[in-house]
């Protein structure tokens, strides 16, 4: 009689190299990845960007003194801004100022750089002089051209004076001032855009060029029938991110609040230099959160607009 120990063991043995587990495919793995890869940048969104304009978006609707003291108070700030005359002012500035900046800057971005994207001694110095700006804080950029645009003294006044020209308060009159802040935006801003510029015209093949030569197409007949059409998505991100810059005033800021304080005579008060004051000079950061969200979605309305008129970037040259 066989004991238990001599019967042959029944163990199932699993076959070399399969592994236990659930086993996904290439697809489900790539995917994976890429959700993972995203998180990080997801996360950050929704903790500094989307959680705080939702609490932005409520804070609208209360009255805040700033010190602990919050009161639902409805429509009654969106209420106030249809009032408000200084921030129906500050809206036209900002109308303004974006109507004259968006255009300025798409035009010397593309202009620089045609006229820096050639083979020619030097090259590499003249870009970095018209990209040099952008290295530099905004801050230090405003202080040197206020000091430049002293009335009387100041260095723009003198220039001005060397060729029999009269001198001009460019700081303090209000029917000039806000061309002056317009002034020093597109001289900071304008290398920074002929870089997106030139990433594009390089992009072009040089063989369309040559086929045009061929055919006799003058200078002004290639930009506008080969360079022109193919610039068309550099030219849409172009136009997006600077009209969205624009409307939300990220650059004058910095520029208005050392130059001008919004001034004179509220000349060069932008909405979002308005919210500011509105917010940490008054404490009234419900108005201000209300005036924030009106700011949002005027953004909105641009931005859908702009895709709506170039279909997207597709939009034609003639």
């Amino acid at each position: 009689m066989r004991s238990s120990l001599d019967a042959p063991s029944v163990v199932e043995r699993r076959p070399a190299g399969r592994r236990s587990g659930v086993r996904l495919k290439r697809s489900q793995r790539e995917a994976l990845a890429a959700y993972l890869f995203i998180l990080p940048d997801a996360l950050g969104l929704a903790i500094f960007v989307a959680v705080p304009m939702l609490f932005s978006l409520s804070l609208g609707f209360f009255s805040v003194n700033g010190f602990g003291g919050f009161r639902f108070v409805g429509l009654a700030n969106y209420q106030r801004m249809l009032i408000d005359p200084l921030f129906r002012k500050s809206l036209w500035v900002t109308f303004v100022y974006v109507l004259i900046l968006v255009p300025a800057l798409y035009i010397t971005g593309l202009g620089l750089a045609v006229l820096v994207n050639r083979r020619m001694p030097l090259i590499g110095v003249f870009r970095s002089m018209f990209f040099m700006p952008n290295v530099v804080s905004l801050v230090v950029v405003a202080l040197t051209w206020q000091v430049m645009l002293v009335d009387k003294v100041g260095f723009v006044n003198r220039v001005f004076q060397l060729f029999g020209l009269p001198g001009y308060s460019w700081l303090g009159d209000p029917n000039i001032t806000l061309y002056s802040i317009l002034f020093v935006t597109v001289w900071f801003l304008m290398g920074y855009y002929m870089i997106i510029f030139m990433s594009g015209l390089q992009e072009i093949p040089r063989e369309y060029y040559d086929a045009a030569r061929i055919d006799g197409a003058g200078p002004w007949a290639t930009f506008t029938r080969i360079t022109l059409p193919l610039l068309r998505p550099t030219s849409f991100f172009v136009l997006l991110v600077s009209l969205v810059s624009a409307v939300a005033g990220s650059q004058a800021f910095d520029l208005i609040y050392v130059m001008t304080r919004g001034g004179p005579a509220n000349s060069t008060s932008l909405v979002i230099f308005y919210i500011y004051q509105q917010a940490f000079q008054f404490n009234n950061y419900g108005y201000a959160a209300a005036m924030a969200s009106f700011l949002v979605l005027i953004l909105l309305v641009v931005t859908i607009t702009l895709f709506a008129v170039t279909k997207g970037g597709r939009f034609h040259f003639t």
